[in-house]
């Protein structure tokens, strides 16, 4: 069974990937890279390793999925257990060579432990205390991608950052099913308050000084503190919500805000990296995001009627 289309997005949660191509911008702009037409593979090069780990995530899981999200490809009986390992080792090579393509062997020495570590996590780790850890440590390792190695110092303040939003969301995606804690809906909320701050704050700071450019780094400093601001109106509310009563649909809500929350936050970073056109990239990728949601909607409501 080869599954549709439709059925393989589904697998690899299409309009998630959105979520990991400013990583690399991120990265990038905190590196002094300029954004050309061949580092453009490296945003790619992360949605092929992102999507392989979302293939792998339902191979790994299908048992589990089988009780509790029947729905999902693999239960459902519309991709088989063979079709989805294959489609996840697939993007999984296809994100190393574009990472090696769009950045060389500075780019590679940090894709090959990148993907290392999407395929640790969902295979060993995922049900461990470690788990989000090591996906925090996905996370920050693909910021470091669009550094590349020789850039790293430059760039690991967006990949903590990058990092720790990442662990939260982790963490608190653990109560999808049977609630999470408000301790830590609560750590995790003050986390994020944090490092919207922090982001926020250092983009403002590069608006400062005079002379050539002065408009320019105005303009990148207004932008970086509007995606700061829009990083916490998306992620805060739900994880306050989470906080003060922590039932699954609360901790369900939080992890759907949370990972929406991954584009503003990764244009903040962009900006205080002084990137004004990564973030107007990231904008475009908010509009095509919401405009797949949307479309998704409009097919689950024609299949009902």
């Amino acid at each position: 069974m080869t599954g549709s289309l439709h059925d393989h997005l589904d697998l690899v949660r299409a309009p998630a990937v959105l979520s990991v191509v400013g990583d690399t911008l991120a990265g990038a702009a905190a590196a002094g890279h300029p954004l050309t037409p061949r580092r453009a593979l490296l945003p790619l090069a992360s949605a092929c390793l992102y999507a392989g780990g979302m293939a792998l995530n339902d191979y790994a899981d299908r048992e589990l999925d089988a009780v509790e999200r029947p729905e999902r490809p693999i239960p459902s009986g519309r991709i088989s257990e063979g079709r989805a390992l294959r489609v996840a080792v697939g993007l999984t090579a296809a994100g190393v060579g574009l990472a090696a393509a769009g950045g060389g062997p500075r780019a590679l020495a940090v894709a090959v432990p990148l993907a290392a570590s999407v395929w640790t996590y969902d295979t060993v780790a995922k049900e461990h205390a470690v788990g989000p850890v090591v996906m925090a440590a996905c996370r920050g390792l693909d910021v470091l991608l669009g550094a590349g190695v020789g850039h790293l110092r430059a760039a690991l303040p967006a990949a903590a950052g990058m990092a720790v939003h990442t662990a939260g969301v982790t963490f608190v995606s653990r109560g999808e099913v049977h609630g999470t804690t408000s301790s830590l809906a609560t750590g995790v909320a003050a986390a994020t308050a944090v490092g919207g701050a922090v982001v926020g704050v250092g983009a403002l700071r590069r608006g400062r000084g005079t002379g050539p450019g002065r408009a320019t780094r105005a303009a990148t400093a207004v932008a970086g503190a509007v995606a700061a601001g829009a990083y916490l109106a998306t992620a805060l509310p739900r994880q306050v919500d989470a906080a003060i009563t922590p039932s699954a649909s609360n901790a369900f809500a939080a992890t759907k805000a949370g990972i929406r929350a991954m584009l503003p936050l990764q244009a903040a970073w962009a900006a205080r990296g002084g990137s004004l056109a990564s973030v107007g990239v990231l904008a475009g990728v908010e509009v095509a995001g919401r405009l797949l949601r949307r479309a998704g909607r409009g097919r689950a409501e024609m299949s009902e009627t």
